[in-house]
């Protein structure tokens, strides 16, 4: 085993979306910059960021039910619903540049419209969803949403759901056009083929060992290269840990003060896939149901029409699991490796506080194939076992962290970014919103770690994301702007455009 040392300026561990975003935004702000990315894996976007590791929505709030909160009063909160949707219309000006720019090509081989809808039954729940969309559309982000609890206009729009429902429940539905589906696999993809164009040097089967702070404040990084053996250290003023699940236990080597008191529980995932294409057709939109009792936000039912390699699919799910990888090509032992002095306490009290989760996980895990399919047929009364094959998802993992709102190991549902306070080094942690999110959680690294360059980055940023810094629900007209020609750039529907 020979040791090599190698400097760069910046290294962006791990070959999935957020490095690629990260990287790419680089590369227009500071070309000169030299960046090498460390992958262990023989491609990229193979762990969170493939196709069939996410649920490739594009998350914008149009019809997940868990960024709408219901107040003591009964009004609805819909102030979390905006961030997402204004955070996902930064991603789409993102894509439209690179576009634009022939930097990627073929947006309609990571992007496609489909309807996003929301799905309810029961008395309660419909007088939700009323209010809800109440609520929503008399906003712009939201414009051209519509309510139905009419059974024969939900039989126009989600004819596989109604044929064969004999219940006499109240049945509900949103319905928006301006949904999409995304592949987050092809899209990381397509940006990892730009930056190897752009002298980016990608290292693919390289793991990352170790991350230690050098004397003159750099970072160093240790290096194994999976096939041939030999250690390599490289040094570099700037590092982002990139690594999914495998974050986590990255960013606790590097020792900064940030990274204590932060723990990370792995969530498994399956999803049903169904393999009869007449099935497959009779449905085309993402709808999204509520979460039950107990079950934490990333396990809220829906069926999905995807476009994976430029064929429909439909897809029913997540069911949760439980597995102590934090990948999964990750190993056994990385939950428990996880713990340590620092975040024992905070391990514990999630423990204590997280009953219910817990029990809902020992369920999922039980479940039968048949009790799978009776919860497939609540979305779909006439599902036949044979149509349905199963698919093991993604592993996510949610950060414990002790917080002032909810006390210590706190379960914090969401995506985060770790850095020091001097920029040096930052990490990803955390699940859903996620890959839909990349752009701005990427400016929010630049923004936290490279304040000293944000003046003169401003104007090039702005170039590449017009709403950077603006408020698009305070600004509609803007918004509509942005909104018409993002759609047109990324091949989305002419229902896109036909906005009022």
């Amino acid at each position: 085993m020979s040791s090599l040392q190698k400097k760069t300026d910046v290294i962006l561990i791990g070959a999935g979306v957020m490095s690629a975003t990260l990287g790419s935004l680089l590369k227009e702000l500071a070309p000169q910059w030299e960046i090498k990315v460390f992958e262990k894996l023989a491609n990229a976007g193979e762990e969170s960021s493939n196709e069939w590791n996410n649920a490739g929505t594009g998350h914008a709030a149009l019809c997940e039910l868990n960024y709408t909160a219901e107040k003591s009063d009964g009004s609805i909160d819909i102030s979390k619903a905006i961030n997402i949707n204004e955070q996902f219309q930064l991603s789409k000006q993102f894509w439209s540049y690179l576009v634009d720019s022939n930097l990627i090509r073929n947006p309609q081989d990571f992007i496609m419209p489909i309807p996003h809808m929301s799905l309810v039954q029961g008395e309660s729940n419909v007088t939700f969803l009323k209010k809800r969309f109440k609520a929503l559309s008399k906003n712009p982000l939201f414009q051209g949403m519509e309510f139905s609890d009419d059974p024969e206009k939900l039989k126009e729009w989600i004819p596989l759901i109604m044929e064969g429902r004999t219940s006499n429940e109240p049945i509900a539905a949103t319905k928006i056009d301006s949904g999409t589906d995304v592949n987050f696999g092809a899209l990381t993809r397509m940006l990892f083929d730009h930056l190897k164009s752009n002298n980016v040097e990608i290292n693919y089967e390289h793991s990352v060992k170790d991350i230690k702070r050098t004397s003159d404040g750099s970072w160093e990084v240790k290096v194994l290269d999976n096939v041939s053996g030999k250690i390599e250290n490289h040094i570099a003023k700037f590092v982002f840990i990139g690594g999914g699940g495998g974050s986590l236990p990255l960013l606790q080597k590097t020792g900064i003060p940030e990274s204590k008191h932060i723990g990370g529980f792995p969530v498994s995932g399956l999803f049903m896939v169904c393999n009869n294409p007449e099935v497959v057709a009779q449905h085309h939109a993402k709808v999204y149901g509520k979460a039950r009792v107990g079950a934490p936000p990333m396990s809220v039912p829906h069926l999905d029409t995807r476009y994976i390699d430029n064929k429909k699919a439909l897809l029913f799910g997540p069911f949760a699991g439980f597995s102590p990888k934090f990948l999964k090509t990750g190993s056994n032992l990385d939950l428990i490796g996880s713990v340590k002095p620092n975040n024992v306490l905070t391990m514990l009290a999630a423990g204590a506080k997280e009953m219910a989760l817990t029990k809902y996980l020992i369920q999922q895990v039980m479940l039968s194939n048949e009790k799978r399919m009776e919860e497939l047929r609540e979305f779909i009364p006439n599902a036949k076992s044979e149509d349905w094959d199963i698919v093991t998802a993604g592993q996510r993992v949610q950060v414990i962290k002790d917080t002032e709102a909810g006390g210590k190991g706190t379960l914090q549902f969401g995506t985060e970014v770790v850095s020091a306070a001097d920029g040096s080094v930052a990490a990803l942690l955390g699940a859903s919103p996620g890959a839909s999110t990349a752009v701005h959680v990427m400016l929010e690294v630049l923004e936290k770690c490279f304040p000293q360059h944000m003046k003169e980055w401003e104007p090039k940023i702005l170039e590449m994301i017009p709403s950077y810094g603006v408020s698009l629900v305070e600004n509609p007209e803007f918004f509509q702007d942005i909104h018409a020609s993002t759609a047109e750039t990324l091949g989305l529907s002419a229902k896109e455009l036909a906005y009022s």
